[in-house]
C-alpha cells in the first residue's frame, strides 16, 4: 500500500509541470490554433450557406498572386524588420543601463517601462496624436528652438507608424535582454579588463555572444506580432499605406471576400514562416562567428 502511494505521489510530482501548464495550452489550442485551422479550411474549401463543405478550390488564392498583394506582404516584412531593429538599437543600451547603472532603482525603472502598457493601446495612440499633430508638442518644441519655420506633418506618415510601433514593442525587446544581463557573470568583464581588452572588445567577444539568445528571443517577440499589426498602421498611417493586418481585416469583414481574406492570411503566414527561418539561420550564423571570435 505504501509502495503504491509512493508511486502515485512520484507520478503526480513528475507530471505536475504539465498539469500547471495545461490551462495555457488549452487556451492556445481553443483561441489560436483552432481559429487558425478554421481560417485555413475556409481558404481552400467551398462552404455552403449552412457552413457545410461543398468542395475543394484554390480560387481564393488566384487573385492574391499580384504585385499589389505581394508588395503588401513585402512591406509588412520590412515594417516588422525595421521595428525589431530600431527596438534592438534602443533596448540593448537601455537594458544595459538598467542592469549595471540602475542600482536599487532597477525595479522602479522597469515599472516605468511596463506600467504604461497596462492601459489600452488606443490610449497610447491618441496620446501620440497630441505629440505629433501640427500644433502638437513636437512641432512646438522644434519651432521654439528655431529648428523649423513651420509645422511638419508627422501624422499619417510612415514616420508616425514606425515611431509608434517602436514605442509600443520596445518592452518586448528590453525584458529578455535585461533578464539575460541580470544573470550575466560580471567577473567575466573584470577578467577581460584585466587581460587588457577594451570595452568594445569585451562587448563584442564576451557580452554580446553570451546575450545573443536573449537578443534573438526579443527580436522574434517584436518581429512576429509587428508583421500582422493592424491598429497602429490603421490609425497612425491614415489609410495611406496597406499592410497585412489592414488587408486581412478588410477582406474578412467584407460580405463576399471572407474566403479571400482567409487565403491572404495563409499566404502571409507562409511568408512569415519563411522569413523567420531565414532570420533564425542568420542569428545562428552570427552566433557561430561570435563564438569563433571568443576562441
Amino acid at each position: 500500500m505504501y509502495a503504491l502511494f509512493h508511486k502515485l505521489q512520484r507520478k503526480t510530482r513528475d507530471e505536475s509541470p504539465f498539469a500547471i501548464g495545461s490551462p495555457a495550452l488549452i487556451w492556445q489550442i481553443v483561441f489560436f490554433y483552432l481559429p487558425l485551422l478554421l481560417m485555413m479550411v475556409s481558404s481552400i474549401f467551398i462552404l455552403g450557406e449552412e457552413g457545410d463543405i461543398q468542395g475543394l478550390s484554390f480560387e481564393n488564392f488566384a487573385p492574391l498572386f499580384s504585385n499589389a498583394h505581394l508588395s503588401i506582404i513585402f512591406s509588412s516584412i520590412i515594417l516588422a524588420l525595421s521595428t525589431a531593429l530600431f527596438s534592438l538599437l534602443i533596448a540593448y543600451p537601455l537594458a544595459h543601463f538598467i542592469t549595471f547603472k540602475g542600482g536599487r532603482y532597477k525595479t522602479l525603472m522597469l515599472c516605468f517601462l511596463i506600467v504604461p502598457f497596462w492601459t489600452n493601446l488606443l490610449l497610447h495612440v491618441y496620446a501620440w496624436f497630441f505629440v505629433l499633430e501640427r500644433e502638437g508638442f513636437l512641432n512646438t518644441l522644434l519651432m521654439h528652438f528655431g529648428l523649423i519655420q513651420e509645422p511638419i506633418r508627422f501624422l499619417n506618415s510612415l514616420f508616425a507608424v514606425m515611431l509608434m510601433m517602436t514605442y509600443y514593442y520596445l518592452p518586448f525587446m528590453v525584458l529578455p535582454i535585461f533578464s539575460s544581463l541580470e544573470r550575466f557573470d560580471r567577473r567575466l568583464l573584470e577578467a577581460s579588463t584585466d587581460l587588457g581588452a577594451s570595452w568594445r572588445t569585451t562587448f563584442r567577444k564576451v557580452m554580446l555572444p553570451l546575450t545573443l539568445p536573449a537578443v534573438r528571443a526579443g527580436f522574434f517577440l517584436v518581429f512576429i506580432p509587428s508583421f500582422g499589426e493592424f491598429i497602429i498602421p490603421e490609425l497612425m498611417g491614415g489609410d495611406k499605406r496597406y499592410f497585412v493586418g489592414n488587408v486581412v481585416s478588410q477582406y474578412v469583414l467584407g460580405d463576399e471576400t471572407g474566403g479571400m481574406g482567409a487565403a491572404f492570411m495563409v499566404l502571409s503566414c507562409i511568408a512569415l514562416v519563411i522569413t523567420v527561418m531565414f532570420i533564425y539561420l542568420g542569428f545562428k550564423k552570427v552566433s557561430k562567428m561570435l563564438l569563433k571570435g571568443m576562441k
